[in-house]
């Protein structure tokens, strides 16, 4: 198997990176570096391996959204297996996965582990979620915490309370195990994981190679009643609140009244309908 690591250049230096090269070698491991240009490129560069019809292992070096554009970009989940050495700002997959955020730690996992097959989120236009994808109030609280340059994990929680206080429900259907609901809400979001925005605790009961999406509706809470319910979302207990519609699902669909953005892996994609289904274990990744 050949090893490969993707780096996102914007936010890893060559520091971090010469620890990883030297960490694989430790381990009689050679690996190829491809250093990301643009943005989307990581997606580019996962495509081209993939399709050399040789097994290999890509490894990500960066955070949520570079894994995101890789996933993206792979075309064959035969032959290619994913790896992560953690390098972002909140590192959310990294924490559902329990893959250390130590990079020789993280690469030892890989260069002297085994890939293991787990889940992943389809969207019907073909956009892939290994982490989180949802629209709503998190949509708005990346857009605040990027509104400022450079996102960090206490500026998504400055953000998401703010966003708290200002923002305006709306209208959407949810279609989900049979089931058509109208809601009026703050956020509708299907998980892998377990967390977004660097640690706020969206599913905590979600497991990555179960065979389901973790689904999360939060309907209009009054202003009043935020001050708890953001209490119980900070400690993984957002499901207990009478607000709250949770499930796990094969498949769900979100229709907003109007058209709106979705995110994934915080990323943020404008007017994109979030019509989902989870993806059988057939994402090899390195994890414990």
């Amino acid at each position: 198997m050949k090893y490969h690591i993707i780096v996102n250049s914007a936010r890893t230096g060559e520091k971090k990176i010469a620890r990883a090269v030297a960490a694989f070698k430790k381990y009689g491991k050679e690996v190829a570096v491809h250093r990301t240009k643009k943005q989307g490129h990581a997606g580019e560069i996962a495509a081209e391996l993939s399709s050399l019809g040789e097994d290999c292992a890509i490894i990500v070096m960066g955070g949520d959204g570079t894994l995101h554009e890789v996933l993206g970009g792979i075309s064959d989940f035969e032959r290619c297996a994913m790896g992560l050495i953690p390098c972002g700002t909140g590192n959310d997959f990294a924490v559902a996965a329990k893959i250390p955020q130590n990079i020789e730690k993280a690469a030892k996992l890989i260069a002297e582990g085994t890939p293991r097959p787990i889940d992943h989120i389809e969207l019907s236009n073909g956009l892939r979620s290994i982490n989180a994808v949802g629209m709503g109030i998190d949509v708005d609280v990346l857009k605040k915490a990027y509104s400022g340059g450079k996102p960090s994990k206490s500026r998504y929680l400055t953000s998401l309370i703010y966003c708290l206080k200002h923002f305006e429900s709306y209208n959407f259907t949810a279609e989900y195990d049979g089931k058509r609901e109208k809601h009026y809400g703050l956020i509708a979001a299907l998980g892998n994981g377990r967390q977004i925005g660097g640690g706020i605790k969206l599913f905590p009961d979600a497991k990555l190679d179960d065979g389901y999406m973790d689904l999360l509706i939060v309907d209009y809470v009054s202003k009043f009643k935020m001050i708890f319910a953001f209490i119980k979302l900070m400690l993984g207990r957002i499901n207990s609140i009478k607000e709250v519609t949770a499930a796990r699902v094969k498949s769900a669909k979100f229709i907003p009244e109007k058209p709106c953005s979705i995110q994934a892996e915080g990323e943020i994609y404008q007017n994109t309908e979030i019509d989902a289904r989870i993806v059988e274990g057939k994402l090899r990744f390195f994890v414990p």
